[in-house]
């Protein structure tokens, strides 16, 4: 018969384990003090010092034994909830899905409970749910591609946010190297006569970006014709909103040889509209995305696109976060964190015809 290690217990018999399996047992199972085994359970950021192996050992443990730990207790014993509210316009595909599992990540690693809601654009959801997170005793808010308001009590960050808002760090990409690297990449190619899908109206990037794109035209001394200057409408993610606006861009009879989309979303929607009215790609004509989300790359043909690192940003946003709730009371804090952009050249752009 197998015998339980000198100095350790064994498994307490019957009853709900979930309930019965203490972290004083769990440590004594695996000889270990508890503070070693509270602060890995707890992933306490003094965890680090703890070998890795160490560290898997105990993860293991507490799942076979079925061990949770105590997290009203935890909250309790530090007067705090470890709780953040994450506010999306929505949850699907592309750009706030990829942000999201940045943040999950960091905060799962770091021990937080989040929170998630998605309001759909809708400015009353926008101003009422800041309001209702915070009744639910969350310590910071993060905001993706959704307008900050003014009065918030506690810290927030927001990804894609270009107001400077008091309370509020700015996660925000560098729109203006990322239109120039996809306007030089076209014009390299030697393609003068351009179509544009700018983003919908409510997105916090659309202005910014497209600001961004006409001074890169201006420096590559392309001229942008409003006739080929389209803008997504509606509230889905779907490319099907890319692919009307690049229909009503064909209808025009204007020529253009290449196609700069507002995300890649869009982009894909866009070649669907292009194929259908017998243009090649890239043969005809170039269509570049962006994003670099996951699909971007199994597209056909895979899509050229200006990289976000947007899971990074949701990592950098969640890190952002909890250092400024761990920060002294009215200690400073960055206004604003510049992400850089990278232009990914796959198959769907190539030199322009004589």
């Amino acid at each position: 018969m197998t015998r339980p290690k000198a100095g350790a217990s064994a498994r307490p018999r019957g009853g709900n384990s979930a309930q019965s399996v203490s972290l004083k047992f769990l440590a004594e199972h695996l000889q270990l003090s508890p503070a070693t085994v509270s602060l890995v359970i707890n992933r306490s950021p003094a965890a680090k010092s703890i070998p890795q192996r160490t560290q898997e050992r105990i993860r293991a443990a507490a799942r076979e034994l079925n061990y949770r730990p105590n997290f009203t207790a935890r909250s309790l014993r530090q007067q705090r909830s470890f709780t953040i509210g994450v506010v999306v316009p929505e949850i699907s595909e592309g750009y706030a899905a990829l942000v999201m599992s940045g943040i999950e990540d960091h905060l799962l690693q770091e021990g937080y409970f989040y929170f998630v809601v998605s309001h759909r654009h809708r400015a009353d959801l926008i101003e009422e749910y800041p309001r209702l997170l915070q009744q639910r005793a969350v310590e910071g808010l993060i905001a993706v591609d959704t307008a900050c308001r003014k009065g918030v009590p506690i810290p927030v960050v927001a990804v894609s946010g270009h107001r400077e808002v008091e309370g509020v760090t700015n996660i925000a990409l560098d729109h203006v190297k990322a239109a120039n690297l996809a306007i030089e990449h076209l014009a390299q190619l030697g393609h003068s006569k351009l179509a544009f899908i700018k983003g919908q109206e409510f997105s916090s990037d659309t202005e910014v970006r497209w600001e961004a794109v006409r001074g890169a035209a201006r420096k590559a001394h392309l001229e942008i014709d409003n006739r080929l200057v389209g803008q997504l409408e509606g509230e889905s993610s779907s490319p099907e909103l890319g692919y009307e606006v690049t229909r009503k861009l064909l209808a025009t009879g204007e020529r253009f040889t290449a196609l700069f989309a507002f995300n890649d979303i869009s982009a894909i929607g866009a070649i669907r509209a292009l194929r259908e009215a017998g243009r090649r790609i890239p043969e005809d004509v170039s269509v570049v995305g962006f994003d670099d989300i996951q699909s971007a790359a199994y597209q056909n043909p895979g899509l050229t696109t200006v990289r976000q690192p947007l899971r990074q940003m949701g990592v950098i946003a969640a890190e952002t976060l909890l250092r400024r709730i761990n920060a002294p009371a009215k200690a400073p804090y960055p206004k604003t964190v510049t992400i850089e952009p990278e232009l990914i050249v796959r198959e769907s752009t190539a030199r322009a015809k004589p």
